[in-house]
């Protein structure tokens, strides 16, 4: 008999409906039930490509005897983890506060007003390897809320005054200090792994915001390192395209096999950039490959993205992507030529051995692939493809379908990709008619036709860097109308007139035991770095002040955090960048076919601190009638002789516009 959770639409939450654990969604009648019976709130957060949540379903949520225990001294409750990023953010501060760390699946008991009061990650059915068994947990919680309740509700008040964290934080009223950037980067460049190229021992996580921080600072050789190394190892898909979650090991040689929309776009960016500082092939062409799997592989019909692949295929993790020698020989029929060459480069009987089977990494150096490999690569498609596929989760999550947007967006630009801008463009109109609703603020999740959860921060600010990226690709107006409107809504509803920055959840959120705000980019961008990010790059296409000054009260609150922290907070520190450096607006106006030569000039390098607006006669609504749709930067630009015309300004100061790209190579420096 399913529980309360078959009328969900999380895969995750789905996957759990017919446990014999009496299951609920996260909401107030979880809470009113908690409160009426005077037991503890189990909760248990997760995400559906998570393999150790799969391990402790298999072993305990499925277990009747101890379903039952769950069920006698807990409402217990499911909870998404991607959909509801505010209940996990609290109760992961909270493990990490008890235990030291952190991860899923993240078991957490609380007060029926939400106070937790302890918590943990994976627990075993039985006891070893010094960790209790999950019966004994339970047991023991609920002998500590019968025997010591009072003590336990004493501590209450101080472990909230904890968990309000970062909403507690003022303005230190310091100034930025100017030498706090090369600082950062010379710690990223100390942390950096000289051997096995990324950053710290294993696991190994891709790093993407540090990465683009230093290529944007000028400090390629431990970016290109580190872009290099992954796209040789096993963290990428060598054969399907696309990223793992992260390396067990070291060496990026085994993969965490679960493969995560964020990961994909935000790797796509970092590659499409390093290519354009290196001009190296390889980093192209992992740029486009990780795209054309999202495309390929990801992608709803109705031009939104899937949120994640699992890790686990027939209930065990990596099956679909790896190979013995025997499947290998068998794939390439029996051709002993073939096979000698795709063990030598794919390195598939020494560098990628895991557990018996072979993970395919790619040779290292820069050898141009043997002209066999296509047909290697074709022949071993054929035979994954009829391989059980990992489980897919196709929630459509706002904030990931932004990421996914913008690297679309740049690299159609830049690589001249139609395909590449039509999915981005198909993505952002879902979102903006599916997703949002009529006041114009965004829903979290959507699936099923169902558009579900408000929306947090970070999806309201994500969304604005990437409408302001498919407006300089396109040029299109209805996307810089839209940018705007979004940034005004995200001040309005998440902004802090007090302290500055921005909350994580809007102001008429349902009430949590806090109201947070997001801090660190890891694993990816908080919400408050993506908001100061599009704040400033607006604040230059418009000139509105007020922008500006709201992407500078984040800058002003954690700026002291980033200068001890750079890798916690590389995308902030990508937004102090672009506010102390000099930046270039740049409006290019007139036909298409002499514009284009000038937009080449500029997007032909790496140039991030470059603002991009423009009237070209082919894109679609170019002469907008809506003045919010037009930048301000625009006013007053035209064509000079009947040729396309660039000018570059820098706080709407311009210098004499040019029809040269040369001139203009010479203007941007």
């Amino acid at each position: 008999m399913a529980n309360a959770l078959a009328n969900e639409t999380s895969p995750y939450l789905l996957q759990h409906k017919e446990n014999p654990v009496d299951w609920r969604p996260w909401g107030p009648q979880a809470l009113a039930a908690a409160r009426e019976r005077d037991v503890p709130l189990l909760i248990s957060i997760g995400y559906s490509a998570c393999h150790w949540c799969h391990v402790m379903e298999r072993e305990s949520f499925e277990d009747p005897e101890i379903a039952e225990l769950m069920n006698e001294l807990f409402v217990c409750v499911k909870v998404d983890r991607e959909e509801r990023p505010d209940v996990d953010a609290i109760y992961m501060d909270a493990v990490q506060a008890m235990t030291g760390h952190g991860g899923w699946p993240l078991n957490a008991f609380a007060t029926p007003d939400q106070v937790p009061f302890y918590a943990g990650t994976y627990f075993p059915p039985e006891a070893r390897q010094g960790m209790p068994s999950w019966r004994q947990v339970l047991e023991a919680i609920s002998a500590a809320w019968r025997d010591r309740r009072a003590e336990i509700l004493e501590q209450s008040a101080r472990i909230v005054e904890r968990l309000e964290g970062g909403a507690r934080l003022a303005p230190s009223g310091a100034m930025v200090d100017p030498g706090m950037l090369d600082d950062a980067v010379d710690a990223l460049r100390q942390n950096a792994d000289p051997v096995n190229g990324g950053f710290g021992r294993a696991p190994k996580f891709p790093q993407s915001s540090a990465i683009e921080l230093l290529l944007a600072h000028g400090e390629t050789t431990v970016a290109l390192d580190a872009l290099r190394a992954m796209a040789r190892g096993g963290i990428h898909d060598q054969l399907g395209g696309g990223f793992s979650r992260y390396a067990v090991d070291a060496a990026w040689v085994v993969p965490h096999f679960e493969k995560m929309l964020y990961d994909n776009a935000l790797l796509a960016r970092a590659y499409l950039h390093g290519w354009q500082v290196s001009g190296e092939p390889l980093l192209r062409a992992v740029a486009e490959d990780t795209l054309d799997w999202a495309l390929r592989e990801m992608r709803g019909p109705e031009g939104g993205f899937y949120s994640a692949l699992d890790a686990d295929s027939e209930g065990v993790e990596g099956k679909f992507y790896v190979w013995s020698l025997g499947e290998l020989r068998s794939a390439l029929g029996g051709d002993e030529a073939l096979l000698a060459t795709a063990v030598e480069w794919y390195g598939a009987s020494e560098r990628g051995n895991f557990e018996g089977v072979n993970i395919l990494v790619r040779a290292a150096g820069s050898a141009p692939e043997p002209p066999e490999l296509p047909e290697i690569r074709r022949r071993l498609l054929a035979v994954r493809d009829r391989r059980v596929r990992p489980g897919l989760d196709d929630k459509r999550l706002t904030s990931w379908n932004a990421l996914t947007i913008a690297a679309l967006a740049e690299a159609g630009a830049l690589l001249e990709r139609d395909d590449y801008l039509d999915a981005a463009r198909a993505a952002a109109g879902f979102l903006l008619t599916s997703v949002q609703d009529d006041d114009g603020r965004l829903r979290r999740s959507w699936k099923d036709g169902r558009a579900t959860l408000p929306g947090y921060l970070e999806d309201h600010a994500y969304l604005l860097e990437a409408l302001l990226t498919l407006y300089e690709a396109t040029f299109e107006p209805r996307w810089f109308a839209a940018a705007r409107r979004l940034a005004d809504i995200t001040i309005a509803q998440f902004g802090d007139d007090e302290q500055g920055g921005f909350f994580q959840t809007a102001a008429d959120h349902e009430q949590l035991v806090t109201r947070r705000k997001e801090l660190e980019d890891t694993p990816i961008p908080s919400g408050q770095s993506a908001a100061a990010n599009g704040l400033l790059r607006l604040s230059r296409l418009t000139g509105e002040a007020e922008y500006e000054r709201r992407a500078e009260s984040v800058i002003a609150l954690l700026h002291p955090l980033a200068a001890n922290h750079p890798q916690a907070f590389a995308h902030l520190l990508r937004a102090i960048d672009f506010q102390q450096s000099e930046v270039h607006e740049v409006a290019i106006v007139g036909p298409a076919e002499s514009a284009a030569p000038l937009l080449r000039a500029v997007r032909g390098a790496f140039r991030p601190h470059v603002v991009l607006a423009g009237a070209v006669d082919s894109a679609p609504g170019a002469h907008a009638d809506d003045a919010s749709a037009v930048p301000e930067l625009l006013e007053g630009r035209h064509a000079l002789d009947g040729r396309a015309a660039a000018y570059v300004c820098e706080r709407f100061t311009c210098r004499a516009p040019v029809t040269d790209p040369d001139a203009l190579l010479r203007l941007l420096g």
